[in-house]
């Protein structure tokens, strides 16, 4: 009975969301403020319920309800609770329903934390949300529903694809999907300033908020993803530009550049027209990458659908919504007055300039996946666009916005002083200097690339580190002054410098793997040992363990270091019966940010094959993500976001 309660639960939640993109936009044209005002208990109602459904199908997967057929095809009764709760995103019907419960959260959140919002704005806002609410619910209960029974009941589940029984997979999902849907709600800000014909430095205020959630969560998301992939799957990389990696980067790039531009519109008012349209570029492009995952035309892990309808119908939406948006920015988007002039050497060209590299390096990833999928379909060869494409295209244009990333936050608004900046910044050059020699020198001067990239990480450090100093006074001024200005300066300040810091750390770890890695490949048998990064393995021996769903044969390897055991690792070979695949477990020790790194392979009568890798500074990766994060977090804790913005101006500027 539950479970047809969910199912009617998602037909209402469908009738709700559609008399929500009708009913107030109607009250918005004939001026009538009661039905305007009806838009936001709607959208209360219509959260709670997209909500009660979907916690209806994980209380199926806790009881291991086996009467509904997605509990039986992505479940087990003997799989760990947490692995049952999050097996509920794990799969096509059950991601989609966490998709429309974010997008709808979304929606209430827009209600509750819009009181200030024009009645109008906020209206045409949340309708658009409704809009895009509806026909995901109608392509779920019509292509994908979740509560389909299974007649008869099934005795046993046939268990959730084992390399995705993971913590990785409860948290990556979740922060990629918020990321990916909470864009929508920039995109029906830009919607719904075409359709009033209004935009202005407020409405910049508002949406930037909503950008930095956005962000932050998929700056989560992709952090999270990447780790997973580097420990779960047992091949000792991070990133390996498969399409669906790129569907969550070409959004991420995007909203990046969103978030530059909308702090130019909200304090010079300039880029209106450019914003918007990288308002609706981000959430498109948040919507292809759900296309390119659910829609069955990727083979890969992160892909789980595999009926062409569902693609199709993905694809219909994906048309209908993007065409719709691009049509009406044609024809409303030269109604808009621009904003103000500035001279190309200022805080506002340094922002231009940041987005006119970050849309052409977004293009040549958004055109390496989508030409092979292109071409396959129009002749039918099969080609694939690897890392060698993306060094040579992408790579070199992300090299001018990270060397000019420390320069844009030290410009003065309208008009900079380009020699005062690099005055600035004359320690921040020091150290770029010296990193450079220091890693050609440690390199033997044969890897030149990588000494100039490590040299550029530790200049954008450098130069966020000279920016919140510079920001706190004079050198002249006292140093308990310029200390009481540092913890008073507005958490966007801190943000930015965080995020600046962040993407240093990041290339910092990316660079030094990739030139100071050391990697062996061997057979070893019991009490056989090898030397790497100065430390010496020994394979101890194996044992059986048997888990909760699997069977499992560790290894245990012994690390030593001047004759001096030091450590212990384990790595295993998992096989799931229910699923009959096996996975591989691979055995990590962390040495402050650097990591050893072992993947078993298979068992021959001359011993285990072993792949062992030293991974040096490897954790900056990630690290920097989660430094970004928390700038993110900073600039959303601005007191000029707590307190709201300013009322709109009666007249468009």
């Amino acid at each position: 009975m539950l479970v047809e309660l969910g199912h009617f639960s998602l037909i209402l939640a469908l009738a709700v969301h559609l008399l929500q993109s009708v009913l107030p936009v109607y009250g918005c044209f004939v001026g009538d403020r009661r039905i305007m005002k009806s838009s936001v208990p709607i959208a209360y109602l219509g959260f709670l319920l997209i909500a009660f459904p979907f916690f209806v199908l994980i209380y199926c997967y806790v009881i291991s309800d086996f009467s509904v057929a997605n509990v039986v095809q992505n479940s087990f009764s003997e799989k760990p609770l947490l692995f049952k709760i999050t097996g509920v995103w794990g799969n096509h019907e059950g991601s989609m329903l966490l998709w429309v419960v974010i997008l709808s959260f979304f929606s209430a959140l827009v209600g509750l934390f819009g009181k200030a919002l024009a009645l109008r704005l906020k209206t045409l806002v949340l309708s658009c949300q409704s809009l895009i609410a509806s026909a995901f619910l109608l392509f779920i209960l019509l292509t994908s529903n979740p509560f389909l029974r299974q007649n008869p009941p099934a005795l046993q589940g046939r268990d959730l694809n084992p390399i995705l029984q993971d913590i990785g997979l409860a948290i990556h999902p979740p922060l990629l999907y918020l990321g990916y849907v909470g864009f929508s709600v920039c995109f029906s800000f830009a919607i719904a300033a075409l359709i009033d014909g209004h935009i202005d430095a407020v409405w910049g205020r508002w949406v930037r908020p909503w950008a930095l959630i956005s962000w932050f969560f998929l700056t989560g998301g992709i952090v999270m993803g990447s780790y997973w992939a580097y420990y779960e799957l047992g091949w000792g990389g991070y990133w390996f530009w498969d399409p669906v990696e790129n569907a969550s980067l070409l959004p991420w790039l995007a909203g990046t550049a969103l978030l530059h531009s909308a702090i130019v519109m909200e304090k010079r008012g300039a880029l209106k027209i450019w914003t918007l349209f990288l308002a609706i570029s981000t959430f498109s492009l948040s919507l292809m990458g759900t296309f390119l995952v659910r829609s069955g035309i990727l083979s890969s892990v992160h892909s789980f659908a595999t009926d062409p309808r569902r693609g199709l119908a993905i694809l219909a939406i994906l048309i209908f919504f993007i065409g719709a948006a691009l049509l009406l920015f044609a024809f409303r988007a030269s109604a808009l007055k621009t904003g103000g002039l500035f001279r190309p050497i200022s805080r506002e060209g340094a922002l231009v300039f940041n987005n006119l590299f970050l849309t052409c390096a977004l293009s040549t990833v958004l055109i390496g996946t989508l030409y092979p999928l292109l071409l396959e379909t129009l002749t039918g060869d099969k080609i694939s666009v690897g890392a060698p494409f993306y060094n040579l295209a992408f790579v070199p244009l992300m090299v001018p916005v990270l060397f000019f990333m420390p320069f844009g936050p030290l410009l003065a608004w309208k008009r900079g002083d380009i020699g005062a900046v690099c005055r600035r910044l004359a320690i921040a050059f020091i150290i770029f200097v010296v990193a450079i020699v220091f890693t050609l020198v440690k390199t033997s001067f044969r890897d030149v690339l990588s000494a100039l990239g490590i040299g550029l990480s530790w200049f954008i450090i450098a130069g966020a580190v000279t920016d919140l100093i510079a920001k706190t006074g004079q050198r002249s001024t006292s140093f308990f002054v310029r200390l009481r200005r540092f913890f008073g300066l507005p958490g966007a300040v801190f943000g930015t410098a965080l995020a600046h810091i962040g993407i240093g750390l990041t290339l910092l770890g990316i660079i030094t793997v990739s030139t100071f890695s050391q990697e062996q490949i061997l057979i070893l048998k019991n009490g056989d040992s090898t030397s790497i990064a100065g430390r010496t393995l020994q394979l101890k021996g194996a044992r059986l363990f048997n888990g909760p769903n699997y069977n499992e044969k560790q290894f245990d390897f012994s690390v030593s270091e001047n004759g001096q055991p030091v450590a212990f690792m384990t790595a295993a070979k998992r096989f799931y019966p229910a699923q009959q695949m096996p996975t591989t477990e691979a055995g990590i020790l962390s040495d402050g940010f650097s990591q050893i790194y072992i993947a078993p392979g298979s068992e021959t009568d001359n011993g285990l094959t072993v792949h062992i890798w030293w991974k040096p500074r490897v954790i900056f990766i990630w690290f920097g993500g989660i430094v970004m994060m928390l700038g993110g977090l900073c600039s959303l804790c601005d007191r000029r976001f707590r307190i709201g913005a300013p009322q709109r101006k009666r007249k468009l500027t």
